[in-house]
């Protein structure tokens, strides 16, 4: 059984999410109202919002190299992070988020066994699921059973949101509308596929809630009708 799964994301009127003035104090408000084992992150957000490239180091103190001391009692979130091909290398920056209390970063058969090993030096726990990528109905699978996350919420970009909606494994979704026009031809939506099959038809929502919050913005709470791609 996989966990509860919801996509959240900061959105222009337009349906971009990038480009414009989001709230950012706002959207961590609501999130850390949430009650959710852990937070899956794309690796290519992590990279953005730590403003480094893929395989970029920082400098280290020796403390990255040595076990964490883990408190039973904290109940921030889990931060989860699908990364097979070894992009991050910034773990002991992205430890000090104040909204987590650990790091687990999903990897796959093709992981480079560098990569690997630079997870183990630094104590950073891994779990490797699939062979060529990520499978991610079986790591939201061992997340529950070794792990015990029963609700995930998603902060990342259109590419990890579009997989877990293809592959039916989100619930539901949550959504700032912020009243900005940000326009271009850029495709940077929050819903992002390669498929080119026009039988696929659009998923069908359920609207649960809307709010308007502050400053003309929008909370919008979907929740995603069940047997659409499953």
């Amino acid at each position: 059984m996989i966990p509860i799964v919801i996509l959240y994301n900061a959105v222009s009127l337009d349906g971009r999410i990038t480009g414009f003035a989001a709230d950012v104090e706002l959207y961590y408000e609501l999130a850390s109202q949430w009650d959710v084992d852990a937070v899956l992150m794309g690796s290519n957000t992590v990279l953005t919002g730590f403003g480094v490239k893929a395989g970029e180091l920082v400098p280290e103190s020796e403390d990255a190299f040595h076990p964490r001391e883990k408190d039973p009692d904290d109940k921030r979130p889990l931060l989860v992070v699908p990364d097979s091909g070894g992009k991050i290398r910034v773990w002991s920056e992205i430890l000090k988020l104040p909204y987590i209390n650990d790091v687990l970063v999903l990897c796959s058969r093709s992981t480079p066994r560098e990569y690997l090993d630079f997870l183990d030096e630094r104590y950073i726990d891994y779990l490797v699921v699939g062979y060529h990528q990520v499978d991610l109905e079986n790591a939201l699978e061992e997340l529950n059973t070794k792990f015990g996350v029963k609700k995930v919420r998603v902060d990342s970009g259109g590419v990890l949101n579009g997989i877990l909606l293809r592959q039916g494994l989100a619930d539901e979704i949550h959504i700032l509308v912020h009243p900005e026009l940000v326009g271009g031809t850029i495709n940077n939506s929050i819903f992002q596929t390669n498929d080119t099959n026009e039988e696929l038809e659009p998923i069908k929502l359920y609207l649960e809630g809307m709010e308007k919050i502050k400053d003309n913005i929008i909370y919008l709470r979907y929740r995603i009708l069940d047997g659409m791609f499953k």
